[in-house]
């Protein structure tokens, strides 16, 4: 029963990163008007841009893939919700970014936020709003996108490096199946389980089983947790959930509830702490998500004053 649950809930996390399809079979999905431009030194450090019409420059959504850093790529992007963002003016970039299987954290979370820094610097050119970028994307991209739009800004204006000396800030971010935090002691505490077992986390992290309870490792799954970071000015958030709320089964299988909506909870409650927007949807809810998340991100773009 437990390799079924196991099973069940690595088709979960993986069906989440397939692009919908039309009834013919093909992704309907619009091409990029860049494809692959290379935001850093790795082979995966490379993006597609898709531009929203516009005279004025325009806002920037970054799509940021999951597959527990371990797959999936930029073309997981939706269709539909790719869609959605161009006809409400956003212009989106899709990004890849090492894996674990080629660099543990912070690797990944680096590659987005230089790749955000990238489309920064080249904001003029592309017709961009450097003021007003929001983060995306679901599972590993949807932890990422917290991170980077909850950690202090990266930029550092006396880097060589040009990209290196832009921001990382974020107007808002806007995600599904979040981990709000990567720390397995406090997903064992907010989602029971064996939530925090999932066999991501051992190679996202690059340590080993004697080292999981070791003075290292807990800085580390510190370090990870987007959590960790918040300020009052911070950003606001819109959370959406799909796994079923309440608790886990007795017999719950390894990384059953990696995608729990007690992940979002548990940040709101610490976002209404210092007075900052924290929206936690789920599925049972009703509505288009899609829809909604639209809504959140023009609800921020048209007040941002990020930099």
């Amino acid at each position: 029963m437990q390799l079924v649950r196991a099973l069940a809930a690595c088709c979960l996390l993986f069906s989440a990163l397939r692009p919908r399809v039309t009834s013919g079979g093909a992704p309907d999905k619009p091409p990029p008007d860049l494809v692959n431009v290379a935001y850093g030194p790795h082979e995966r450090n490379v993006l597609d841009l898709w531009k929203a019409k516009g005279d004025r420059p325009t806002p920037l959504v970054v799509f940021i893939h999951g597959g527990g850093f371990r797959a999936g790529s930029k073309e997981n992007l939706n269709a539909a919700q790719l869609r959605a963002f161009l006809e409400a003016g956003f212009s989106v970039m899709a990004i890849n970014y090492r894996l674990t299987d080629t660099a543990p954290f912070p690797a990944a979370f680096m590659d987005s936020a230089r790749a955000i820094q990238f489309a920064r610097l080249n904001a003029k050119e592309w017709n961009l709003d450097p003021k007003r970028v929001a983060a995306t994307g679901g599972s590993a991209g949807a932890g990422t996108s917290l991170w980077i739009g909850f950690h202090d800004d990266l930029a550092d204006p006396k880097s060589d490096d040009p990209v290196l000396r832009q921001s990382t800030r974020l107007t808002c971010m806007g995600v599904f199946g979040a981990q709000t935090t990567y720390d397995p002691r406090v997903i064992k505490e907010i989602i029971g389980g064996r939530a925090h077992e999932h066999v991501a986390l051992k190679p996202f992290f690059g340590v080993k089983d004697d080292e999981l309870d070791s003075p290292r490792a807990h800085k580390l799954y510190e370090a990870a947790s987007a959590i960790n970071y918040l300020t009052r000015d911070d950003p606001p958030a819109w959370l959406h959930y799909s796994e079923p709320k309440g608790s886990l089964p007795a017999d719950a299988a390894p990384g059953q509830g990696i995608h729990h909506p007690n992940f979002g909870t548990f940040l709101k409650k610490k976002l209404d702490a210092l007075g900052i927007e924290c929206l936690v949807r789920h599925r049972d809810d009703g509505g288009n998500a899609d829809r909604e998340l639209v809504e959140f991100f023009r609800k921020h773009f048209s007040t941002s004053t990020a930099k």
